[in-house]
């Protein structure tokens, strides 16, 4: 069916919001009969281009439609009515589009929403996902460590603030073997890392703070800081990292008004996969801590190192309190345990430990017991052996078929760990209209730009998430989709 011909637009002269006028228009046309069930709109794209107006007013009046029950977006069918009759009696009862616009926390960017719906969509090859392949969970591992944890776990009432104590001192005995000396006061168990972004901007930043994070980073693609009232500011990266001298006029012009914060992922980098130097650790610990400048260090890669000694992480030479380690195992093991740590001085941890009260009133028992017993039993450091075999034959792998089929139409990186690999066209591409068509031929994307501060051409590729054969035929068919008909003109 044919999208439905539109002859009104909006009147920007009126108090009426546009957005609004959208909505009523919608409404008027269902309710008078004139467009019936199965109606299809016009795209958001040509909606936004013939009313003269940003996508995003009309991507509001479409959720709010949505929300109202009235119109529904099918996957390769556009926007279609849906409803004819009670839906429409809810916008004079209550508008609720302006309760879910004046919440607190900001909405992901469209793409990130429509990831987080696609991933659950059958059948479909996730070729950038953030997140290790199901088939690789150590089973057996897991039932030893039920059974186990069986007969020693008597209750499941609630921990102390900072966690299980029990995990706490695995975790404190695990770090040893990173370099890491911190006892369990210095550590705070949060449902997972992002939990501890969320804390650390809640309680330890000020409103109209800078955030400095590398450019591209996965900051980027959340909207934790933003919320808070906080700016992000990009650093850009070479082969060795984060250049940090290009820090020193930023921070200056930053220090006259608010305090500021660093947040890197400095050990396989998401996404670019890049691993900073041992030098560059060096000299980026004595400019942070000349400039007193505090340092948010994401390890969430950290042990997933597969070619050589990996580095130390920025809180091993940490020896002024500056960094703030985040672990987690949900790269490593499962994200479903929701567990990860905060290592931090002690005032700052027993500060994030009492506002974590007051959000969730503790991560999960059960998965605190879990997990301490994998640190204690020795099963965690057996099967993460086994995991980075596993990922660097993964990564060999993708390396070979984008050697075989990319090699004129982009370039990439080598990453030594992680997940990740950082591809870049050497032509520009549409990358909205490259993300839904390969969405259409079941193959699910993680488009660089939501990474960076701006346009920059590139995929965040994933070879953690399929199996070698997987990635390649997906690889391939996205191949023959950018050179049929992506490149811009």
């Amino acid at each position: 069916m044919a999208p439905v011909q539109i002859d009104w637009i909006p009147d920007k002269t009126s108090p009426v919001p546009v957005y609004r006028q959208i909505v009523q228009f919608v409404c008027n046309k269902v309710a008078s009969g004139a467009w019936s069930i199965g109606t299809r709109l016009p795209s958001q794209r040509a909606l936004a281009e013939y009313f003269g107006v940003n996508r995003s007013t009309v991507t509001t009046a479409i959720d709010e439609l949505i929300s109202y029950g009235i119109v529904e977006g099918c996957h390769g069918a556009g926007t279609q009515v849906i409803s004819n009759t009670w839906s429409l009696l809810l916008p004079p009862a209550l508008d609720w589009g302006k309760f879910i616009s004046s919440g607190f926390f900001r909405a992901n960017i469209n793409t990130i929403q429509a990831i987080n719906r696609l991933e659950f969509v059958p059948n479909m090859t996730r070729l950038g996902t953030g997140e290790l392949d199901p088939r690789l969970f150590p089973v057996e591992m897991w039932k030893t460590a039920l059974h186990k944890i069986s007969g020693q776990v008597t209750h499941l009432g609630y921990l102390e603030p900072l966690g299980l104590l029990e995990l706490r001192r695995a975790i404190s005995r695990h770090v040893k073997s990173l370099g890491i000396d911190a006892p369990p006061s210095c550590i705070l168990i949060t449902s997972g890392s992002l939990q501890a972004l969320q804390l650390i901007s809640a309680c330890l930043l000020q409103s109209g703070s800078t955030v400095f994070t590398e450019a591209p980073s996965y900051l980027k693609s959340l909207q934790v800081f933003q919320s808070a009232g906080m700016r992000l500011a990009g650093i850009p990266m070479d082969r060795e990292g984060l250049q940090y001298q290009k820090l020193a006029p930023a921070l200056k012009a930053d220090r006259a008004s608010h305090a500021s914060i660093l947040y890197t992922i400095p050990t396989n980098q998401n996404p670019t996969g890049i691993t900073m130097s041992g030098r560059r650790r060096t000299e980026l610990m004595r400019f942070c801590v000349e400039n007193r400048l505090p340092i948010m260090e994401d390890g969430a890669y950290q042990e997933l190192c597969y070619e050589g000694d990996a580095p130390p992480p920025l809180k091993s030479l940490d020896k002024t309190g500056t960094v703030i380690y985040l672990g987690s195992a949900s790269k490593s093991l499962a994200p479903g345990l929701r567990i990860g740590w905060v290592i931090a001085p002690e005032p700052i941890v027993q500060r994030l430990g009492d506002v974590k009260m007051q959000m969730d009133y503790g991560a999960s028992s059960v998965s605190q017991w879990i997990f301490a017993e994998f640190l204690d039993s020795g099963m965690y450091q057996e099967y993460l052996n086994v995991l980075r075999g596993e990922l660097r034959r993964r990564r060999d792998h993708a390396l070979s078929v984008l050697e075989r089929h990319y090699k004129e139409i982009a370039a990439w990186n080598i990453p030594k760990g992680g997940f990740y690999i950082w591809l870049t066209f050497r032509r520009p591409v549409i990358a909205e209209r490259l993300f839904e068509n390969a969405a259409a031929e079941g193959i699910l994307l993680n488009p660089g730009d939501m990474y960076d501060f701006e346009r920059n051409n590139s995929l965040r590729l994933s070879y953690a998430y399929t199996t070698s054969e997987e990635f390649e035929m997906a690889a391939l068919k996205l191949a023959r989709i950018v050179e049929r008909s992506f490149f811009e003109k």
